[in-house]
C-alpha cells in the first residue's frame, strides 16, 4: 500500500494546481452569513466600520464647535426646624397675618388674587386684612341697668321689670331705608387677638360678631366691639356628629342630657359676660334632633329675653325670645373667589326676598373679603342691617 501511494504522489507532483471558481471558493461563508443571526452581527460590524472610516477620513463633526465643562456642585440641603405649638400660631411664625402692604405685587408672587367690587384685591393666603378702619358709633356699654341678675357662675341675662329685653336694648338699632336688607354675623371671636380686632375695627358696626365663650378676657373683646358699634352674640357649643372625637368643649349641650343639666351649662355659658343681644350654636346637628334638648334651651332663652340666630341647620325649630336662621355660610370654602361667590349669592337672595342673612368664621380672608364687600353695598341698591333686625318674634 505504500509503494502504491507513493507512485500517485509521484503522478501528481509535477501537476499544476486545479483551478477553482470564485462562487466555489466563497459558498462556506456564503453559507454561514445566511444563517439570520450571524446576519445581523455582520449588519452590524458592517455599521460600526462606516462609522469608523467615516470620522477617519473626515474628522469629528462636533470638532470646531465650542465647549466647556463645568463641575456641578449641589448645595446641602438646609433642614428646616419644627416650629413649636407657640410659633406655629403666632402671628410671625404662621405667616397668616404678616403685613402685606409693603412693597410686593401677590400676583407676581405666584398668589391667587381676585379683584373685589370696589376694584380693590385679596390675595388667597388668608392673611392680609387691608381694609381701612371704621370710625367707631358706640353702643350704650354694658351691663344696662335691669337687665341682668346675680346667676351661679356670673350675671344672667333677664327681662327687666318694665319689659325691656336683652334681645333688644343689647341690639344695634336699625331704621329701614326701603331697600332690600344684607346681614352678616362674623364668628368665631376671642381666640385670635389678631384677627378679633381686625373685625372690630374694620368691619361695618352694622356687621353682628359673634364670640366664643370659652374666650380668655371675653367682657372686654364684648366691651370693644360694642364701643366700635357691633351688636355682639355668643356661641352655644352643642354636640355634633361623631362627639367625643369631635368635641366642642366642657359645656357641650349634649342631645341626651336631661333639661337640668342643659340649664346648668346654660347658666356657666350665658353668665361668661354681659352685652349680647343673642346666641347662635356653634356645631350641634346631633343636638337638634333632640326634641326635649332644643326644648330646654329654647325654653331658658324665651325666658330671660335672648335672641337665638342659628347658622341655618336649624331653621325648623322655633322658640327662643327671637329668631333667625342664616340663609348662607359664607366662607365653608376659605379663598377669595369662593367667599365672593357667596357674598354675591346672598345679595340676590337679598333682592329677590326683601333680606338674607349669612354667617361666616373670623377667617383673615373672609373678614378681608366681607369688609370690602360690605363698603358697596349702598352703591349696589342694598341697606347692610345687623343681624337682630332680621329676627323676629315666635308668631309674627
Amino acid at each position: 500500500m505504500f509503494a502504491k501511494r507513493q507512485s500517485v504522489l509521484a503522478a501528481t507532483a509535477g501537476a499544476p494546481p486545479a483551478r477553482r471558481s470564485v462562487a466555489e471558493t466563497f459558498a462556506p461563508v456564503l453559507r454561514v452569513l445566511k444563517k439570520p443571526p450571524v446576519a445581523v452581527a455582520a449588519a452590524g460590524v458592517l455599521l460600526l466600520g462606516a462609522a469608523a472610516l467615516f470620522v477617519t477620513v473626515l474628522g469629528d463633526p462636533r470638532a470646531g464647535a465650542p465647549s466647556a465643562r463645568v463641575a456641578l456642585n449641589r448645595p446641602a440641603t438646609a433642614q428646616t426646624p419644627v416650629p413649636t405649638g407657640l410659633e406655629a400660631f403666632s402671628p410671625d411664625g404662621s405667616g397668616l397675618y404678616q403685613d402685606l402692604t409693603a412693597d410686593g405685587d401677590p400676583a407676581l408672587l405666584g398668589e391667587a388674587v381676585i379683584t373685589l367690587p370696589d376694584g380693590a384685591t385679596v390675595s388667597g393666603t388668608g392673611a392680609p386684612v387691608t381694609a381701612p378702619r371704621l370710625a367707631a358709633q358706640p353702643l350704650p356699654q354694658a351691663p344696662i341697668a335691669g337687665l341682668s341678675q346675680p346667676g351661679p357662675e356670673g350675671p344672667l341675662p333677664r327681662i327687666a321689670p318694665d319689659g325691656r329685653v336683652p334681645a333688644q336694648a343689647y341690639a344695634r338699632p336699625f331704621v329701614s331705608n326701603g331697600n332690600p336688607r344684607v346681614a352678616l354675623i362674623v364668628g368665631g371671636l376671642g381666640l385670635n387677638a389678631v384677627t378679633t380686632r381686625a373685625a372690630i375695627e374694620r368691619l361695618p358696626p352694622e356687621v353682628t360678631l359673634s364670640f366664643v365663650p370659652y374666650a380668655e378676657g371675653l367682657q372686654g373683646w364684648i366691651d370693644l366691639a360694642r364701643a366700635q358699634g357691633h351688636e355682639v352674640m355668643l356661641e352655644m357649643p352643642m354636640e355634633p356628629t361623631g362627639y367625643p372625637a369631635n368635641d366642642p368643649g366642657p359645656y357641650t349641650l349634649l342631645a341626651n342630657a336631661e333639661p337640668a343639666d342643659i340649664q346648668a351649662k346654660m347658666n356657666w355659658l350665658l353668665g361668661r359676660a354681659t352685652g349680647y343681644f343673642g346666641v347662635t350654636n356653634y356645631l350641634g346637628d346631633r343636638f337638634a334632633t333632640s326634641d326635649e334638648g332644643m326644648t330646654a334651651f329654647m325654653q331658658v332663652l324665651r325666658q330671660r329675653g335672648v335672641a337665638f340666630l342659628d347658622d341655618g341647620s336649624m331653621s325648623r325649630r322655633p322658640g327662643a325670645w327671637a329668631r333667625a336662621s342664616a340663609n348662607r355660610i359664607i366662607d365653608e370654602q376659605q379663598s377669595p373667589a369662593a367667599i365672593m361667590g357667596q357674598l354675591n349669592a346672598l345679595e340676590a337672595l337679598a333682592k329677590t326676598r326683601g333680606s338674607a342673612l349669612g354667617t361666616g368664621f373670623s377667617y383673615p380672608v373672609t373678614v378681608e373679603a366681607a369688609a370690602r364687600w360690605t363698603a358697596g353695598l349702598k352703591d349696589r341698591g342694598l341697606q347692610l342691617a345687623p343681624a337682630s333686625a332680621l329676627a323676629n318674634r315666635p308668631g309674627r
